[in-house]
């Protein structure tokens, strides 16, 4: 690949995404459209919109890559402005619960009426109807549904919440922004604008055909921490080192497992040099695994394996990751001009990479600049202002 292959613009280069602001999977969504590309305009509440801090990057990493506006949704001229917005959009992302933007009159039949080629993206955990639609929710509840939550945990424990990962990002806010992305490719091909019902009950729930899968062919039990891929095997699993950190270690093929044994030294305890999957076999061959991996470091086995066939790598925090000699070399984590660093955008592409292309905005920061662009003239700007419609 050559310089003059790769093009200034994201491969989302050209659509107009109107976000409606919320927390969580929504932005993320958003942000990944941004980083692709897209024109992303976020509508902030007025009552958020601080001018002193304008010009100040947002330290909520999750709003990069768009410009903000303030807007009051519940006032007229307020509503009215965020349909001039979507009149000229491709894409409008919402996060609130069912029927809240239907009342608000920012619906999707309220939306598709001004613009019939819209992507109307809607990002929920319940998703937009059923027994459980209309009620508050998070990560935790969503995924304790979908079984997800149970399978994730030490065997005789309680389940163990993975962070929000799983849930709002994986399974909500990625899902929202290749639904909203496939939809854009229909209305390329000549389809009509349509809601896309992002739910993350359902986004969880395909996130674990493998698991349906597995169980159906009998080789996956029900109860957590018995299985090959939840840390009931010994060769799957986190061990302790000497000084108190981590290793984690993923040999599952045989060859790999050969690898590791090989290069630890391991000894298999006094009769256990059996079949390594016979899961009657794990909690002896985990102790004996425990106190080898005690014996040195986690760098000293990270030097000793890493760079490896035997599919170990130590367990880095947050503040170590940046920095490690893989993860730098490929730039995961990049530092745009605001000097703040952060993961890079993702996946890649060879010929028109994403890109951070703004700092987070202040709530507002953008107001003027964006209503100019869809057609207002300053004097009715000005008006709007005055009647705290916009901000």
């Amino acid at each position: 690949m050559t310089d003059d292959t790769i093009t200034t613009g994201g491969p989302l280069t050209g659509v107009r995404v109107v976000e409606l602001a919320g927390i969580g999977p929504g932005p993320f969504a958003a942000m990944m459209l941004a980083d692709m590309g897209a024109d992303v305009i976020r509508v902030d509440r007025t009552a958020e919109v601080h001018p002193a801090a304008f010009g100040t990057p947002h330290p909520d990493l999750l709003l990069r890559g768009r410009r903000s506006i303030g807007v009051d949704l519940k006032h007229p001229d307020g509503r009215s402005t965020v349909l001039e917005l979507v009149r000229r959009a491709d894409v409008l992302v919402e996060g609130f619960r069912p029927g809240v933007t239907e009342r608000l009159g920012l619906g999707p039949d309220d939306c598709l009426a001004v613009n019939a080629a819209l992507v109307y993206g809607r990002m929920t955990g319940w998703g937009q109807d059923g027994p459980n639609a209309p009620y508050a929710g998070h990560d935790i509840d969503y995924l304790a549904l979908t079984g997800a939550l149970h399978g994730i945990g030490r065997a005789g424990d309680r389940p163990v919440p993975p962070m929000n990962l799983l849930g709002d990002f994986g399974g909500g806010a990625m899902m929202l922004a290749f639904g909203v992305v496939c939809a854009l490719l229909d209305v390329r091909a000549g389809g009509a604008g349509q809601v896309v019902d992002a739910a993350i009950v359902d986004g969880v729930s395909l996130l674990s055909t493998q698991i349906h899968a597995l169980r159906r062919m009998g080789m996956w039990r029900d109860p957590r921490g018995v299985n090959l891929l939840d840390g009931g095997a010994p060769f799957y699993d986190t061990y302790e080192c000497a000084d108190g950190r981590y290793l984690a270690v993923g040999a599952l093929e045989p060859r790999f497992y050969e690898e590791l044994v090989r290069r630890t030294g391991f000894q298999p305890p006094e009769g256990e040099g059996g079949d390594r999957t016979d899961p009657g076999r794990w909690p002896v061959a985990r102790e004996h695994w425990a106190a080898l991996f005690r014996t040195r470091t986690r760098d000293e086995w990270a030097d000793l394996l890493e760079r490896t066939d035997a599919c170990v790598a130590p367990v880095l925090d947050w503040r170590e990751a940046p920095g490690h000699p893989h993860l730098a070399a490929r730039r995961v984590f990049v530092t745009p001009d605001d000097g703040v660093e952060q993961p890079a955008p993702a996946p890649r592409f060879s010929r028109t990479p994403g890109a951070i292309r703004r700092p987070p905005p202040q709530p507002g920061e953008h107001t003027d600049e964006v209503l100019r662009e869809a057609g207002l003239a300053d004097d009715r700007i000005a008006a709007l202002r005055a009647a705290g419609a916009v901000a």
